[in-house]
């Protein structure tokens, strides 16, 4: 059921169907090593990850200010940050800044293992290692570190989803996967754009792309293991979605943007989403101020000084002609 201004509430998926074009093909976002890093709602520290050799990584916590790498460690394997969005946002680092988790790069595809390193983030010591069989894509994790999210792709193709909550703290996999009971068949592939999280890092905020239909916004709460996805009445093409950016607006408002201009407005409690007002054209520059007589009349005033001296002359001029004639000869 699609229409606009309402909410769907959906499964999740990363790709766009095969039909959408060459577009489809850019498959799940791998790690990520290098740039950014990755970093959690109100901490002062980037984590980052860098290739160290044949099967090694190095994890640098570096302060956000200043730069400067305050800790670091090596750690085999060749792991990254998990992406989340083609433009680079990544996921991984809980809002506490207590729990930091790393995917391995596949080393084939389809891959047919998929393993993590969870670290913590305090000491940056090895907590523990997950490997699941078949393809997981690390989504979001929750506030406490508790609780790790996956897209997990039951085939090859990108089209044949499920998104699964992993329990780090019982080292178990849910089996059930996160979708509305309301619409449990309700499917949206997209493309993931941009990423936003919540300030206690609770609600993960992800804008998708999927061709010629709007796009829209997966929301994600990551501590109560819900989903609800947000169809968006834009009539935009893929590339300017592609431009689109997400940021918090006034009273808590999610607002979609491009080139800065806000193109919709998304109630983060209801996930209503309305039109922004139109912009009130800036008043006209007010005229210089002139005198009681309005700005448009000619100051005849001014004129009568020069004609007043021209009459003079002409007057002492006809005294002078008077008197030469009446002169005696």
């Amino acid at each position: 059921m699609r229409r606009a201004l309402t909410i769907t509430l959906c499964g999740f998926g990363l790709a766009l169907a095969p039909s959408t074009g060459a577009a489809a093909d850019g498959g799940p976002v791998p790690p990520v090593q290098g740039g950014a890093g990755v970093s959690a709602p109100g901490s002062e520290f980037n984590f980052i990850a860098l290739g160290a050799g044949r099967n090694k990584t190095v994890i640098e916590r570096v302060r956000r200010r200043s730069g400067v790498v305050e800790r670091s460690r090596v750690i085999d394997g060749n792991l990254g940050v998990p992406g989340v969005t083609y433009g680079g946002a990544a996921t991984g680092l809980s809002a506490d800044g207590r729990t930091l988790v790393l995917a391995e790069f596949p080393r084939i595809y389809p891959q047919k293992e998929t393993k993590l390193v969870v670290l913590d983030a305090v000491r940056m010591r090895r907590r523990a290692r997950v490997n699941l069989p078949g393809m997981y894509v690390v989504d979001a994790i929750s506030p406490d570190g508790r609780w790790l999210y996956f897209t997990h792709y039951k085939k090859p193709n990108s089209l044949d989803y499920e998104v699964l909550a992993y329990d780090l703290q019982q080292r178990q996999l849910i089996a059930k996967p996160i979708v509305d009971p309301r619409e449990p068949d309700e499917k949206m592939q997209g493309q993931p754009v941009d990423r936003l999280m919540s300030a206690d890092g609770r609600w993960a905020y992800t804008l998708y792309g999927r061709g010629p239909q709007p796009p829209f916004i997966h929301a994600l709460d990551t501590q109560g293991r819900t989903a609800y996805c947000v169809d968006l009445p834009l009539g935009t093409s893929l590339d300017q979605v592609f431009e689109m950016k997400l940021r918090f607006g006034p009273g808590g408002t999610l607002q979609v943007t491009h080139n800065g201009d806000t193109l919709a407005n998304v109630n983060t409690r209801t996930f209503a989403v309305s039109k922004p007002a139109a912009q009130k054209p800036a008043p006209a520059p007010k005229p210089a101020a002139h005198s009681a007589g309005g700005g448009n009349e000619f100051p005849w005033a001014l004129m009568a000084i020069p004609a007043a001296a021209a009459l003079a002359g002409v007057a002492v001029l006809a005294r002078r002609r008077r008197r030469f004639r009446s002169a005696p000869a």
